[in-house]
């Protein structure tokens, strides 16, 4: 993957964030996060350089990118944080003004014709078979017309964290996805089962709100 296009832009969107959450979450100076961010951006470039492009339909390549940001600032750091620590500051780190703007127009377009078009399309391309960095997925729309199901079977994030000995942290990632879908403030995120925690899936749900 090259880093001049959209991994570049995203790391210019999130530095600041990811640098401010290293202080109010994680308890670090000022002067000590710009010294973990400034080495966090030579491992992250170093990371989209050995991954693969994505294929021009798969939806999923910010996920990676996003991924790619996180383990870089946690190589970076003199101690790696626990999984709550992670949480926390992932959460805070990824919550800025360019994701609060992309999860409301996400949140308008949710569960319209377009919206179930894309996950429909996204079920049908089975990314992860030709690349391990991306996501396999079934549609599953709610039999009482309340939503719909995304299900997981094979996570880029898994195997991605998983080589840099960082699988113990996904957790912190996946809990992102309660957040995003408030955000949006059209469905309620459900969840039972993540692969990360041994499930055999992970199923993320979608349901309408108020319905």
């Amino acid at each position: 993957m090259k880093y001049n296009g959209m991994p570049a832009g995203m790391w210019f969107i999130y530095r600041r964030s990811f640098q401010s959450a290293l202080a109010n979450d994680l308890k670090k100076s000022q002067d000590e996060a710009k010294q973990i961010m400034a080495k966090a951006k030579t491992k992250y470039r170093e990371i989209i350089g050995r991954l693969p492009e994505f294929e021009k339909d798969d939806i999923f390549k910010t996920n990676i990118v996003n991924c790619a940001i996180l383990i870089s600032v946690c190589l970076s750091m003199d101690t790696k944080p626990t999984v709550e620590e992670a949480t926390a500051y992932y959460e805070d780190a990824m919550t800025n003004f360019a994701t609060k703007a992309f999860c409301r127009m996400g949140g308008k377009k949710k569960f319209t014709d377009k919206d179930i078009a894309k996950m429909q399309m996204t079920a049908a391309l089975k990314a992860a078979d030709r690349n391990p960095y991306s996501w396999n997925m079934d549609y599953l729309p709610y039999e009482d017309g309340s939503g719909y199901e995304a299900r997981f079977y094979k996570c880029g994030i898994c195997t991605l964290m998983r080589e840099y000995g960082l699988y113990d942290l996904v957790p912190a990632m996946c809990h992102l996805d309660y957040t995003m879908s408030e955000l949006g403030g059209t469905s309620s995120f459900v969840r039972e089962y993540t692969l990360a925690s041994g499930g055999p899936y992970c199923d993320c749900g979608y349901k309408k709100k108020g319905h």
